[in-house]
């Protein structure tokens, strides 16, 4: 995932983004791209606001001031269209986790991202937070947008995806739409054992 979002440079393979053969030579060409992620731990900065945090390295229009009223507007059509729901004036260590978690989908968005990565989403989530952040994945994939989930939680996984591709030491070992798998051939092909094997 660190290659799609330009922090590192493949050694082998083609990327094809929308078809297209794309080379993705730094973070700045990925969001350029339309490409977005949430790591595992988050790149907030907790000395500002959600909404400086959201606006914070963007570069909207060529403007040197920044419109803060207008973005406002912006981020809050935004987080009320994908029920992505941030206080906007708090500070980031005020704020739980998942609102944190919110705070970078909504950084993503904001930069115009159509693929999103969510690595490891609801490792520091409540059951009752992933459940939300699940409502918020089908809100965009339902606005056309792609979404990578990358869990090792098969419930998760099976819930909310369409095609599930498992990697095993780095290497893709296959790619399964949802409805033709279970949790257990699943877990096998995670492992390398039994007829889930290929």
């Amino acid at each position: 995932m660190n290659i799609l979002i330009g922090l590192y440079q493949p050694t082998a393979g083609t990327i094809y983004l929308r078809g297209e053969k794309v080379k993705i030579d730094s973070p700045k060409a990925a969001v350029k791209m339309g490409i977005g992620m949430v790591h595992q731990h988050f790149m907030l900065v907790e000395a500002m606001t959600v909404l400086e945090n959201i606006i914070l390295g963007s570069r909207k229009d060529s403007s040197v001031f920044i419109k803060k009223e207008q973005v406002r507007k912006e981020i809050l059509a935004l987080s009320e269209k994908y029920g992505l729901d941030v206080e906007l004036d708090k500070q980031i260590t005020d704020i739980s986790v998942g609102a944190q978690q919110r705070v970078e989908i909504l950084k993503a968005l904001y930069r115009g991202a159509e693929l999103l990565i969510l690595d490891e989403p609801t490792a520091a989530l409540t059951d009752i937070e992933a459940e939300g952040l699940f409502s918020i994945i089908r809100k965009l994939t339902g606005e056309q947008k792609s979404v990578i989930f990358i869990s090792h939680k098969m419930r998760e996984v099976l819930s909310i995806s369409d095609r599930i591709t498992i990697l095993r030491a780095g290497e893709t070992i296959t790619t399964l739409n949802k409805e033709d798998t279970d949790g257990t051939q699943l877990a096998n092909l995670m492992i390398g054992r039994g007829n889930g094997a290929q």
